[in-house]
């Protein structure tokens, strides 16, 4: 037996530091962003039901098998209310890199403007991991050496913690065979020895190259934060406008929750890509518009208010006049005034009172409705628009609504929006995107809507609806046609609303449109909402 012999205590002494090394476990943290389990299984179920996402992991994992974490730390830090990311010393030091990615996208300038956006809305996350998904190519490329010296720092601290392990397994046999005085065997005291000098030779190596590790991921850090400024901005912008898309259309965020994520996704791609992304824009602005003429309408009078005028109606006096009441001096003036029809009350223009009846938008959709404007869009476009601001109009009334599509005499759909009901989105874009074709008949969707109110007034004794006629043609009606037309209105006391979309001739005094409509303008520039700001006033 060779080997020099020692004493179990200064063995002991010699090894005390590797052995606390061995039984102590830090940094080994996968994951960048503090979350819970109920985080974490948004994000697994999300992950499970984007294909985007699946198919994004499966190329990103070319760069390093840490990607996927990457992935759900981006998505959390997009979803989680006040996202918080883990210190250095928790994390792996192969997902270090990761950590630097997400510290940039999360610190960068723009990433509170994707933040409103995305917090707390699973789908909005995902969409934003998906827009980055260029970005984060790019950064995972600038970081390839980065991420190569942290895995191999990975593996020298697994080669130190084995080493240090491997100190405490010497230690062990060295006291197992241990005198009684403490004296160790040769071969033993040696063992142990050798076992500290290669745990402090791992040490070293690990230190080296964690060191290394950390100088490439600072001289990525510049690169990596011009990205990841450039990839929240892109993000946000996706974000917001499929937002802006969605209540252009009328879907509000209830609705959205509760559609599947696939389904959400196929709507979003429809409405950005199909003929409709480009109505958005327009339908957006006739809803804000209309919104806007509502709240100008004034209650209890005759109509819109326009100024001041002299009377005796006490229900529109103006405050300065009830405030002479209050002074006896005056009140023999009041009286006086009041007397003469001199009192200053609100004036009003002479609308009348708004139908209780549903509301018809009649569309035409002729061949050449789909003819374009000076002003960009088409007729159809604008008439649509028109006609789904008249449906919020409807559901803010408590009226039902109907879209009836026309035109020649044989083609004709109706879609009816009852006012006890959702809307529905599949619904909704079904009206907005028929178009039949062919020739036009006025006949045919007016026949229609009299028939719709009159079967209101049968079963709810409801009158007072309100038809708008939206088309770009003139045609002639039949007198015995007309004869019924007029005895029902006169009985349902329904209006008709008459817009003339780029037919000026149409409009014009003597036209058949004229004789059908109590309220009748025209339409030339088909980006032009206010040319109907009225209608959302008198309906």
């Amino acid at each position: 037996m060779g080997g020099t012999p020692g004493r179990l205590d200064e063995l002991v002494s010699r090894a005390g530091t590797w052995l606390g090394r061995a039984g102590a476990v830090s940094g080994q943290c996968t994951a960048a962003v503090v979350a819970d389990r109920f985080d974490r299984f948004t994000w697994h179920d999300t992950y499970e039901q984007s294909a985007g996402l699946r198919e994004l992991a499966e190329e990103l994992g070319a760069y390093h098998d840490g990607t996927a974490d990457l992935l759900a730390d981006v998505f959390l830090a997009s979803y989680k209310a006040g996202p918080r990311l883990r210190g250095l010393a928790e994390m792996a030091p192969s997902r270090l890199v990761n950590h630097q990615v997400v510290s940039a996208l999360v610190q960068s300038p723009e990433f509170a403007e994707l933040h409103r956006e995305t917090a707390g809305d699973p789908y909005a996350a995902a969409m934003a991991v998906l827009a980055q998904a260029a970005a984060l190519r790019r950064m995972l490329e600038h970081s390839r050496d980065a991420q190569a010296r942290a895995e191999r720092a990975q593996q020298a601290r697994q080669a130190a913690d084995s080493a240090a392990a491997a100190v405490g397994e010497a230690l062990q046999q060295a006291a197992e065979g241990a005198a009684e005085d403490g004296s160790v065997p040769g071969p033993a005291a040696d063992a142990v020895h050798q076992a500290v000098e290669a745990a402090e030779a791992a040490e070293a190596a690990g230190q080296r190259a964690a060191q290394g590790a950390a100088q490439a991921r600072t001289a990525a850090a510049p690169g990596l934060r011009a990205a990841a400024g450039n990839a929240v901005a892109q993000a946000a912008e996706a974000v917001r406008e499929e937002a802006a898309l969605m209540r252009a259309w009328g879907v509000g965020a209830g609705e959205l929750e509760r559609l599947p994520f696939d389904e959400r996704a196929r709507l979003a791609e429809r409405l950005r890509t199909s003929r409709l992304a480009q109505w958005a824009d327009l339908i957006g602005r006739f809803r804000q518009m209309a919104s806007g003429e509502r709240a100008r309408k004034v209650e209890n009078t005759a109509g819109e208010l326009v100024g001041v005028t002299l009377g005796d109606d006490l229900s529109r006096i103006v405050p300065s006049e009830l405030a002479n009441l209050g002074l006896p001096a005056l009140r023999a003036v009041f009286a006086a005034r009041y007397a003469a029809g001199e009192l200053m009350l609100y004036d009003s223009q002479g609308e009348q009172t708004a139908g209780q009846g549903a509301i018809i938008a009649c569309v035409d959709t002729s061949h050449s409705m789909y003819t374009e404007g000076p002003g960009g869009g088409t007729r159809e476009a604008w008439a649509k628009a028109c006609a789904l601001a008249l449906l919020d109009q409807a559901r803010h009334s408590g009226r039902d609504f109907v879209g009836i599509l026309f035109s020649a005499a044989d083609k004709i759909r109706v879609f009816r929006f009852p006012a006890g009901e959702p809307p529905g989105i599949d619904r909704t874009l079904a009206f907005a995107e028929s178009f039949l074709g062919g020739g036009t008949s006025y006949q045919t969707p007016l026949s229609a809507a009299r028939e719709l109110l009159e079967e209101e007034f049968d079963d709810a004794a409801r009158k007072r609806g309100d038809i708008v006629l939206l088309t770009d043609d003139e045609c002639d009606v039949t007198e015995e046609w007309k004869r019924g037309w007029d005895d029902a209105k006169r009985l349902l006391g329904f209006r008709v609303f008459g817009v003339a979309i780029g037919a000026p001739g149409a409009a014009e005094t003597g036209s058949v449109l004229e004789a059908l409509c109590d309220n009748l303008r025209s339409v030339e520039d088909f980006t032009d909402v206010h040319a109907a700001a009225d209608l959302f006033r008198v309906i």
